[in-house]
């Protein structure tokens, strides 16, 4: 095996044209070879050190984008991703450890394409779209629902890396939240998970509505409940919530649960993630992650 630390974009992004395969935080990629899912690549390169890849920005537009190498760690404690992408936070503050956490990355998770990621559903939410570049050309941007193919698939090409994300602004009155099922409060991977960005009048009805799900089929999916669009977000509309989420989901039956479960469930994390998005729009704090504010989760 040859391992090279990049030193630039371009140097890193010359190795990965001729095969190499990039590291960051390395944390799925060693998981995956101890566990014989993958083995190691022949030739690995190092972006952790590439600085210009790491960071928020908030660009002139009102647009953000997150540097591919930022950490899960970082976007929990940045104050523009915790004032106006919360589920991002939430979602962040649920991943493994707190090693996993301070190594792992959002761009690392991205194109690992796990129907289970926890970040990818707020994400997608949230309109972000990757970012690729590559030494063959000027890079391309591409929607994650275009991104993602299935488990561990992505459409990207061979020699192309994510370099960032990109997030349109958010507008006034505007909330997210990401909560998940989880059996314990550690290193718990999703059960099931839901996602939710809301925009509010303000009279507090509804002005937009997105919704995705985690877990419940071979990539993150949005559900659409557009309907709501224009009126409260009362009993009646989190009922539509929690079975439209119910029903779009195809998931399936393994050691942790079976597919009846997390299709049920799935319903109940949809409408307390559409919950708590509106309430964070209608200016209440809630704290991150929504999880432990809402005691989702064993006792420690």
């Amino acid at each position: 095996m040859s391992f090279t630390i990049a030193t630039s974009l371009d140097e890193a992004l010359a190795l990965i044209a001729a095969g190499a395969r990039p590291i960051a935080g390395g944390s799925d990629l060693v998981v995956a070879a101890r566990h014989g899912k993958a083995a190691l690549p022949e030739a690995l390169v190092a972006i952790d050190r590439l600085d210009e890849l790491a960071g928020v920005d908030v660009l002139a537009s009102g647009e953000i984008r997150i540097g591919a190498l930022t950490t899960h760690a970082a976007l929990i404690t940045n104050a523009v991703i915790g004032a106006d992408y919360t589920a991002i936070a939430d979602a962040s503050a649920l991943v493994g450890s707190p090693a996993t956490r301070n190594v792992g990355t959002i761009g690392g998770n991205v194109m690992n394409a796990s129907p289970a990621m926890d970040t990818g559903a707020p994400l997608l939410v949230l309109g972000a779209v990757a970012e690729l570049r590559s030494a063959s050309g000027p890079g391309r941007s591409i929607s994650l629902g275009e991104l993602w193919t299935g488990p561990g698939r992505t459409s990207a090409a061979p020699d192309e890396l994510c370099v960032s994300l990109l997030l349109p602004a958010r507008p006034a009155r505007s909330g997210s939240a990401y909560v998940r099922l989880e059996y314990r409060r550690a290193m718990e991977i999703a059960v099931v998970g839901a996602a939710a960005a809301v925009t509010l009048d303000a009279s507090n009805a509804v002005v937009s509505i997105a919704l995705a799900l985690t877990a419940v089929a071979p990539t993150i999916i949005a559900v659409d409940v557009w309907s709501l669009v224009g009126g409260p977000l009362d009993a009646a509309a989190l009922a539509t919530v929690a079975a439209a989420a119910s029903d779009c989901s195809t998931p399936i039956s393994d050691v942790r649960a079976s597919d009846d479960y997390r299709r049920h469930c799935v319903g109940i994390m949809a409408r307390r993630a559409v919950e708590a998005a509106a309430r964070r729009a209608g200016g209440e704090s809630i704290t991150v992650p929504v999880n432990r504010a809402y005691g989702i989760g064993a006792a420690r």
